[in-house]
């Protein structure tokens, strides 16, 4: 479905993303992991053309470059890490705003009030869609928004932190309803991740970057290895890990 090839992002003499390549096919989950800086925000906006960049991505075969907005917001959908809004929407309103890559006619008409109501439910705001979203908590707002991604009802999900602003009750449900969204054939997702235990658990694939660089790519059980962690996070992942389980026993 998506094939990225030797890109990279300079911003100035700083180089954020440095000739990375990878894939990622129908069905999978992939997720960039690595340390603060590594790169992986930039590498998303980069396929959702918000920063300029060299080498190649093909979504389908096709380069994004080549898309149009509207033809290329039908196929991929973005959740920011940070959302904001000014005006005392509703939440069905911004949930609405989804379905505006689908308008058609001279006034633009969408369709699509069945993936609306479906991405409320989803994300469990159905009790509130008349609610104002400046009277949301963040973690509401967040999933605000990724109703409204889901309410595009895209080809390719890119997550940039969904968990968020999350309580426990909420990460679970958000990954747990990107993992169903996920079976739906010709959908593929792509996400950027600090909490490991969560990538591992819920990833298919990953990309471990670091300094812009790819550390390991594939299968996250190839990807989420002792060596490959602590090269990248400079630290004993592994020690960390059992050291934060040994906490609850």
């Amino acid at each position: 479905m998506l094939q990225v090839e030797h890109v990279s992002v300079r911003y100035g003499e700083y180089e954020a993303v440095d000739d990375l390549s990878f894939s990622l096919e129908e069905g999978q989950w992939l997720m960039l992991i690595g340390p603060n800086g590594a790169g992986k925000s930039s590498l998303i906006e980069c396929i959702a053309r918000g920063v300029s960049y060299s080498g190649k991505i093909l979504l389908r075969g096709k380069d994004i470059r080549t898309f149009k907005p509207a033809e290329l917001a039908r196929q991929i959908g973005v959740l920011s890490q940070k959302n904001a809004v000014g005006y005392a929407y509703s939440v069905e309103e911004i949930v609405s705003l989804g379905r505006y890559a689908h308008a058609s006619g001279f006034l633009g008409v969408q369709d699509g009030r069945e993936q609306i109501e479906r991405a409320l439910e989803m994300t469990g705001l159905t009790e509130l869609r008349q609610a104002s979203v400046l009277t949301l908590s963040g973690g509401e707002l967040q999933r605000t928004f990724l109703a409204q991604v889901l309410a595009q009802d895209p080809r390719l999900l890119i997550l940039d932190e969904p968990a968020n602003h999350l309580d426990l009750v909420y990460q679970k449900q958000i990954f747990s309803t990107i993992r169903t969204w996920l079976q739906q054939p010709g959908r593929a997702v792509l996400s950027v991740v600090h909490d490991l235990s969560l990538a591992r658990r819920y990833g298919t694939h990953a990309v471990l970057m670091n300094r812009g660089r790819c550390e390991a790519a594939g299968d996250v059980t190839h990807v989420f290895t002792a060596e490959n962690l602590n090269r990248a996070y400079g630290m004993d992942v592994q020690a960390w890990m059992r050291e934060s389980l040994d906490m609850w026993r």
